[in-house]
């Protein structure tokens, strides 16, 4: 993980991303401890509230869970929620975005699809 932020977007939301690049990446195994919110705190340089808050917001989604007394862990199936979560983002972000803007200019699907197997434009 990079320590620096990204003044555009909550920064809680940048650090919940940030456990989950790492739980993705296999950094953070799943039933592995996280670190605490006050060390994400001191390595990003922000307030333990801020960390915190992106820390729970995974609690929520149920990819981390607390265990009483010593700490937040990372759930099982975690990596597999979370890749399955970023493919429809992908799909949403990127591919509906390219096939519209395809249309606009008049590209055929199958020109796309040439495009995508690198065979010309």
């Amino acid at each position: 993980m990079g320590n620096t932020i990204d003044d555009s977007r909550p920064i809680f939301v940048q650090i919940a991303e940030r456990i989950e690049d790492d739980i993705i990446a296999g950094g953070l195994p799943e039933e592995s401890q996280v670190p605490s919110t006050n060390q994400f705190a001191a390595f990003y340089g922000i307030n333990p509230a801020t960390a915190a808050k992106g820390v729970n917001l995974l609690v929520d989604q149920e990819i981390l869970y607390k265990k009483r007394g010593i700490g937040m862990f990372v759930s099982s199936g975690a990596k597999e929620k979370l890749m399955e979560k970023r493919k429809e983002q992908f799909f949403e972000q990127y591919v509906v975005t390219m096939i519209r803007e395809a249309e606009k200019l008049g590209i055929t699907r199958e020109q796309l699809t040439d495009m995508i197997r690198g065979k010309g434009n």
